[in-house]
């Protein structure tokens, strides 16, 4: 029998103290819980609220042991308090005592009695005392009581304010619903929306795009033989909204710079009915094969996908109708998928703004006369998304904004460009400027 508690450590453990991503080592072991017998949903729940959630859990536990030796206690002991504290604050359907007695029990496992004796002091402590008391200053309270690196806080509390902040904070810290996409080559929104009712499965069409359903019942829809079969994608809708508002047209020659994992690519070559040429991009091999196989499944002939570093693909010369480039990004906007990002997300972020200065430049290369080029991004950051294209605009006197209004609905519009607030829209964080290149 797989202790789920014990594997939820192992990959936590990893997670943080390597900086890897959690979904790689989840898919490795919930094959091995389903090939079992087991019940999957619990170690994904305790992976990713505990990735989430840690900053928040050390504070906590910290008013249930002597600081100093909670301050200097070893990262792999704190993983099991977590875990232990995450079931009994953030679940509703585990047991006080089971959520301790279990814990415990992984705790001497692998560590022996001492360490499961401190776990279980810490454990029932809290449980006798559950009340925290959170700092004053506004900006420390929000980063402990949510979970986020202060840093973050500082920037939405400076755009936004302190509710709107919050509001993120909460959207963020809750589970994902599963957002996918209509192959307009196989179906219509209609008809599978008809086709999972049959089913019992719930889903409802994304207010933002008719092409777009969002649904709670996340099993149900990946497992189904309809995805199997084509008839649908798995996009969040942010995403699906930068392609709408790319506008590619039939028999147009289209360079998608950062292709993988090919979801805006095949969303392209459907919109295009499979005339014209996508050239997908990608310098990871292996996300070139994940890019084939989507096309195989979803029927689509139009793309040649290409392993190559986006920097060295030539020759350079204007022969693009649109190039899309959905650059590299802190990804401040997808933190509710991605839950170790936000630990991530500060790292080399110079780096990063370079990256995209570049991409911009190249990307430009290739545009006709005429053409446009598309710069998207998965964060929220300014200095990602509005601060590069006015760097951009001002040196490059060719290029003109092309205005989201008119193209995509006003509510996901601001200044020009297309901009998504998760807690507003329900989905994810995306920015997206639609520049034309004039001749």
């Amino acid at each position: 029998m797989i202790d789920i508690r014990l594997e939820a450590h192992k990959i936590i453990s990893k997670v943080i103290s390597k900086a890897v991503f959690s979904d790689k080592l989840l898919n490795q072991m919930q094959k091995k819980i389903q090939s079992a017998g087991e019940e999957s949903q619990l170690l994904y729940v305790l992976v990713k609220g505990i990735i989430k959630m840690h900053k928040n859990l050390d504070y906590i536990a910290s008013f249930h042991a002597d600081i100093e030796q909670w301050e200097s206690t070893n990262l792999k002991f704190k993983i099991l308090i977590y875990i232990g504290l995450y079931q009994l604050i953030y679940t509703d359907n585990i047991p006080q005592h089971a959520a301790v007695h279990e814990t415990v029990n992984v705790a001497k496992k692998l560590y022996g009695d001492k360490i499961a004796n401190f776990v279980n002091a810490v454990l029932r402590s809290y449980l006798r005392a559950p009340q925290v008391t959170y700092p004053e200053d506004e900006t420390e309270k929000i980063s402990l009581q949510y979970s986020f690196p202060i840093e973050i806080i500082k920037k939405w509390l400076g755009y936004w304010g302190r509710e709107k902040t919050i509001r993120l904070c909460k959207y963020y810290n809750n589970a994902p619903k599963l957002h996918f996409r209509s192959n307009q080559l196989a179906t219509n929104p209609e008809r599978l929306k008809k086709y999972f009712d049959r089913r019992n499965i719930e889903i409802k069409q994304h207010p933002f795009s008719s092409k777009m359903f969002v649904t709670n019942q996340v099993q149900s829809v990946l497992n189904d033989v309809a995805f199997s079969e084509g008839y649908y994608s798995i996009q969040d809708t942010s995403a699906a909204l930068v392609v709408k508002l790319m506008q590619p047209q039939m028999d147009e020659s289209i360079l998608d710079m950062f292709a993988a994992p090919g979801g805006k690519a095949t969303h392209i070559a459907e919109m295009m009915g499979n005339t014209g040429e996508v050239i997908a991009i990608d310098k990871f091999p292996n996300k070139i094969k994940k890019i084939k196989q989507a096309m195989e499944r979803l029927k689509i002939t139009n793309i040649t996908p290409i392993a190559e570093d986006a920097f060295r693909y030539g020759p350079v010369a204007p022969a693009f109708d649109r190039v899309l480039l959905d650059v590299p990004c802190s990804g401040w906007g997808v933190f509710q998928k991605k839950a170790e990002l936000r630990w991530q997300s500060n790292q080399d972020m110079n780096e990063l703004i370079k990256l995209q200065e570049n991409a911009l430049k190249t990307g430009a290369s290739f545009v006709k006369d005429n053409g446009c080029l598309i710069y998207s991004t998965c964060t929220l950051n300014e200095e990602e998304n509005e601060q590069q294209i006015k760097k951009f605009l001002a040196k490059n006197k060719k290029f003109k904004l092309i205005p989201a209004e008119g193209i995509v609905k006003k509510e996901i519009t601001s200044n020009g460009f297309l901009k998504t607030l998760p807690f507003e829209q329900n989905m994810d964080g995306a920015f997206a400027a639609k520049l034309q290149k004039l001749d």
